[in-house]
């Protein structure tokens, strides 16, 4: 029976709670949000599989993995897609093609008030809401069950989210159903929390006097691909500019800060993330504020699938030792004041605990000016 004593041994991936057949295990929310299975002992038959699903360890599954990942600085040939995308649109790329085989694709969508959730897609319309970074940790309820029907059905799946839930998909399905499974995972920072997210939403809509309608977490087309700053458009017609900190890491998960996926053994068949540095790394590359992904193929059916859709992309492989950024060398380290936070969070609430720690108020206001004076220098 699957017990967490320390939150820093649970993703929060759910396979503990998809593999029970008795349906003993729900996901229960933390103070700030984050989902913890919780045993029903009346229910528990103590079969162990829960243990046994288990993929958030350094004994991570990773047999099918080359020896060492093929690396690739790409994106799309259009580039009103790559303008549509956070980078090079290579996540578009692969879900186009498993379309083309007739096949379905999961990734992180929205649910009301743009809580962060994964989704089904069976088109290109529905996939689009996939697209674009979501630094919120989603909820996958019971993705993997879905995608399991799907594959016993014969229907080609591409599943996409972060290295622990790739992780997480692959054990709770064992090896006879992955043989149609594309897993495509994300170069990940750190999840950040969905409560505070969701306080955040709703802190700006009373200060804006409006309800938010659209959310884009990287806004590539107002500040260009290297700018992180979100905006939001309201009910009213206006849009605005924040500067959520969603790289904070005082809000975010704590089993984040021993990820035993930062490294370049991922748990994926291809893995994408910004291409950082590419102009200096990759000379022959155009340089402009549009981005480019960065690729790792790490098994034989990552290469075989790039392989598919490269005639779309421009593309230039490169040696690994270019690639490497910090989240692909160690974990995110814990934020000194992360226990402080959710201490004053979960007492006094979203917004003493925000002006507290600098996510809004006087700090966050000198620090928006700043950037706003650096723009314009």
């Amino acid at each position: 029976m699957i017990e967490i004593r320390d939150q820093e041994k649970c993703c929060g991936c759910s396979a503990c709670a998809s593999i029970c057949t008795h349906n003993a295990i729900s996901m229960i929310p933390d103070a700030l949000g984050f989902l913890y299975p919780k045993v029903n002992v009346d229910l528990c038959t103590n079969c162990g599989l829960c243990e046994r699903v288990c993929a958030f360890n350094t004994d991570y599954d990773v047999c099918s993995n080359l020896q060492v990942p093929l690396a690739y600085c790409a994106r799309q040939k259009n580039l009103d897609e790559v303008r549509q995308s956070r980078s090079g649109a290579i996540f578009a790329a692969l879900s186009d093609y498993v379309f083309q085989k007739g096949g379905v694709v999961y990734g992180a969508g929205y649910a009301s008030h743009f809580r962060v959730v994964h989704k089904r897609a069976t088109d290109k319309k529905e996939r689009d809401e996939f697209r674009g970074s979501k630094y919120v940790q989603s909820d996958i309820n019971n993705t993997f069950s879905q995608i399991k029907k799907d594959l016993k059905d014969g229907i080609f799946v591409l599943f996409s989210g972060t290295p622990c839930q790739t992780a997480g998909l692959a054990s709770f399905l064992g090896k006879k159903l992955c043989d149609k499974l594309l897993l495509v995972d994300i170069v990940c920072h750190g999840t950040s929390s969905p409560k505070v997210w969701d306080d955040y939403l709703s802190y700006i809509e009373r200060k804006e006097n409006s309800e938010i309608v659209k959310v884009n977490f990287r806004n590539k087309t107002l500040f260009g691909w290297h700018a992180h700053k979100e905006t939001y458009d309201f009910i009213n017609g206006k849009t605005m500019w924040y500067r959520y900190k969603f790289y904070n890491e005082i809000h975010m998960r704590k089993s984040c800060n021993v990820c035993p996926f930062s490294n370049t053994k991922r748990p994926s068949d291809i893995t994408l993330g910004d291409f950082w540095g590419y102009e200096k790394k990759v000379p022959n590359m155009v340089v402009d504020n549009l981005g480019y992904s960065l690729v790792y193929c790490n098994t034989g059916k990552g290469k075989d699938i790039f392989s598919a859709i490269k005639d779309l992309l421009i593309f230039q492989e490169v040696g690994i030792d270019f690639t490497l950024q910090p989240n692909l060398s160690r974990p995110t380290q814990v934020h000194r004041k992360r226990e402080d936070f959710e201490n004053v969070y979960s007492v006094k609430g979203f917004e003493v605990a925000a002006k507290k720690f600098g996510l809004i108020g006087f700090r966050y206001f000198i620090d928006k000016i700043t950037i706003l004076v650096q723009r314009v220098l």
